[in-house]
């Protein structure tokens, strides 16, 4: 949450600090309960207990990347120029993936960078991850992650396959110009670098806008 706020989202939602932490502090509650389940974060690992969503509905997609940044860095994330102007707005999550009422925020337990399928075909990789139980990752969730755990020089890049808009792409967060940066790649171009991420249980707590 202190990130967040550092970040500026209450600002960009247009709320007061304390109205924008009392709108997900019951969020809060979920968490404590379930702590002596959780593991302690490894974000050099690619993995994280959990993470704190807020949707596009309060804080759209573009702001959202503008305020992250790699880690000890300043530098604004950016919207990768193959992103034609207005068409993030295309990019949505499928009914049957998306937060029951339009939460303004969610939790996402088990989250994992997914670098074991960096060289799969990300439609395969997708694959694997359903048949597995597990979600794979919005772009709210995906910047939410390097939003909450800023990442390292290392270029650290994962697909976010819960968010499409209808063709073979799939957004992606890399690290481009010294900056996390959203992307997209083709659904069946495999790449070294580029792995899927995924969660465990998909969307378990919310709050409404």
């Amino acid at each position: 949450m202190a990130r967040l706020l550092e970040a500026g989202y209450p600002a960009v939602a247009g709320v007061p600090e304390e109205d924008f932490a009392a709108r997900v502090a019951p969020l809060r509650h979920v968490v404590v309960d379930r702590a002596a389940e959780l593991s302690a974060p490894e974000p050099e690992n690619g993995r994280v207990p959990f993470l704190l969503v807020i949707s596009r509905a309060l804080v759209p997609v573009e702001e959202a990347v503008a305020r992250t940044t790699l880690a000890g860095k300043s530098k604004p994330g950016i919207v990768d120029r193959h992103y034609k102007p207005g068409e993030l707005e295309r990019f949505t999550t499928p009914e049957e993936l998306r937060p029951a009422g339009e939460p303004a925020a969610h939790l996402l337990f088990g989250v994992e960078r997914g670098e074991e399928f960096c060289r799969a075909v990300p439609a395969d990789a997708m694959a694997e991850i359903t048949g597995r139980g597990r979600t794979t990752l919005t772009m709210e969730e995906g910047l939410a992650l390097v939003t909450q755990y800023p990442a390292p020089r290392q270029n650290k890049c994962f697909s976010l396959g819960a968010t499409r808009c209808g063709d073979r792409r799939v957004p992606a967060l890399w690290i481009s110009q010294g900056a996390p940066t959203l992307g997209w790649c083709w659904e069946g171009n495999p790449h070294t670098w580029l792995g899927m991420a995924s969660a465990d249980g998909g969307v378990v707590a919310r709050v409404g806008v």
